[in-house]
């Protein structure tokens, strides 16, 4: 069975009324069945602190008795009294529970169909204070203080008809007022929601306009609020599908031009792939010459020596370029994970300088800084990798007493830094090629120190994930500089 929104709409308003309305009479209620008991009991403590002044005052001007005696035969003429200043039924108990006297008209409120006080009487006679209610009537008991202490109870009845009178008018004004609030809400919602349900129909017909290409030229509903903000998202939508197919023909273009861009990656890719696997046979060829001779020579100890020597140097570069193809691959082909932070740069170049000063010093380098304090947002470890391939590519294609100088400067809300050295310098025509994979000017220079033609490829992916620049400012002879730039953060 289907039922309109409208309807919907009002039944849940009406739930929510109702559920208000009784929430709210329950706590009303709840609160002034709380404050008339507060005030009940308040009364009733005043008016036992008066029956002790008197029963005091009673016994100290009279004949000296015993309390015991005292209660026996004044407890009637002072339940009678007290009644009288109280307004209420007074009925007195000596120390034993045995009642002494009560201003109640007839036979003792004991016995067969009498409320049973005796649980509550002996609370009372503990020096204890206790109340019960039976019907209509508050019975309450306190104790009644003699000259020497607790000399009796003192037993006042309460008649409670009046509070749950008012209680009752209270409840029945709240039924009679929620429930015409709540017919008046549910006409005044059935009528308010009715006007929306119409705006939903026109909303959804616009929708199967078009859905059968018949596109709306303006919003179907004209109003200030959530539905009208779905009219104008209807309307923008149907404009766009309409541009959309009108430009199809671009689209198709744009497809061909992909996948014309795919086949030239999948001959990158290849090229790459050729690229690795020559790189590979040339150290696994020495490996391999070097394992033969063994098998043939094993008893050689110079060329036991040699092949150790070789074997792990090219073993070191075989591992260094697994290395960074798989790092190389990861940034191309995933999302890098990176943890970004605030990055002090001076201090960084400072701790990188040291980590490689040992390896120049090595080669016969000096390695020199020149940094102005800047902050850059950046991932650490990111950061470090960049400028120790640098910094090792400018140790392994330096000439021996060389040096190596980092600049580091703020200008135009950037941080440049500038790796400069004296080595052998890069080629105007390789100046293009540098950043290329398996890429070396010198591959005889490279296998001799074990340059992979890696390293900058690696360190131009990791300066553009970083948000960064990087550029090669000079490639003669007498050395090679890479200029390196980040956003500052001020």
């Amino acid at each position: 069975m289907r039922i309109s929104i409208k309807l919907k709409f009002s039944l849940f308003l009406a739930v929510l009324l109702i559920l208000a309305v009784g929430v709210l009479s329950y706590f009303v209620l709840r609160g002034v069945e709380r404050n008339e008991q507060g005030q009940t009991e308040r009364s009733l403590a005043q008016h036992v602190n008066t029956v002790n002044l008197r029963v005091k005052q009673t016994y100290y001007t009279g004949a000296r008795l015993t309390p015991q005696v005292f209660m026996q035969q004044r407890g009637k003429a002072l339940a009678a009294e007290l009644a009288g200043f109280t307004g209420l039924e007074v009925t007195l108990y000596d120390s034993q529970g045995q009642q002494a006297g009560t201003s109640a008209q007839g036979e003792p409120r004991l016995g067969p169909g009498k409320p049973d006080l005796s649980t509550a009487l002996d609370y009372a006679l503990n020096n204890k204070v206790a109340y019960q209610s039976e019907g209509d009537k508050l019975f309450y008991l306190a104790p009644l203080q003699g000259p020497e202490g607790q000399m009796g109870v003192v037993q006042l009845q309460y008649s409670l008809e009046g509070a749950r009178s008012f209680q009752q008018t209270l409840l029945n004004l709240f039924l009679t007022t929620g429930g015409a609030v709540l017919v008046f809400s549910f006409i005044l919602g059935y009528l308010y929601f009715n006007r929306a349900a119409a705006a939903i129909g026109r909303l959804k017909k616009a929708a199967e306009d078009i859905r059968g290409a018949d596109y709306i030229t303006a919003p179907p509903v004209r109003r200030k609020d959530e539905l009208g903000e779905l009219a104008e998202g209807i309307y923008f939508m149907s404009r766009e599908i309409e541009r959309s197919i009108a430009a199809k023909d671009e689209e198709r273009r744009k497809l061909q031009l992909a996948v014309e861009k795919l086949q030239a990656l999948e001959q990158q890719q290849k090229q790459y792939i050729g690229n690795i696997s020559h790189e590979f046979k040339t150290p696994l060829t020495s490996i391999k010459a070097y394992v033969d001779l063994l098998n043939m020579y094993d008893d050689d100890p110079k060329l036991l020596h040699d092949a150790k020597l070789s074997i792990a140097k090219e073993t070191e570069r075989l591992y260094e370029m697994v290395e960074k193809v798989l790092q190389l691959t990861a940034l191309e082909k995933y999302d890098f994970e990176s943890q970004a932070e605030l990055l002090e740069v001076e201090s960084t170049l400072i701790d990188i300088c040291g980590r490689m000063k040992g390896k120049a010093e090595r080669y016969g380098l000096t390695v020199t800084l020149d940094a102005q304090p800047a902050h850059i947002w950046i991932d650490r470890e990111s950061f470090m990798h960049i400028f120790i391939n640098l910094l090792d590519n400018a140790i392994k294609y330096n000439v021996p007493q060389g040096s190596i100088h980092l600049h580091s400067e703020v200008r135009e809300q950037r941080v440049w830094i500038t790796v400069q050295d004296s080595g052998i310098g890069i080629p105007e025509a390789s100046r293009e090629k540098i950043f290329e994979a398996f890429y070396t000017v010198n591959r005889d220079r490279s296998r001799a120190s074990g340059g992979t033609g890696l390293g900058l490829s690696l360190v131009r992916n990791l300066v553009e994930k970083q948000g960064g620049t990087i550029v090669l400012l000079e490639g003669s002879g007498e050395g090679a500089a890479f200029e390196l730039s980040f956003p500052l953060v001020t």
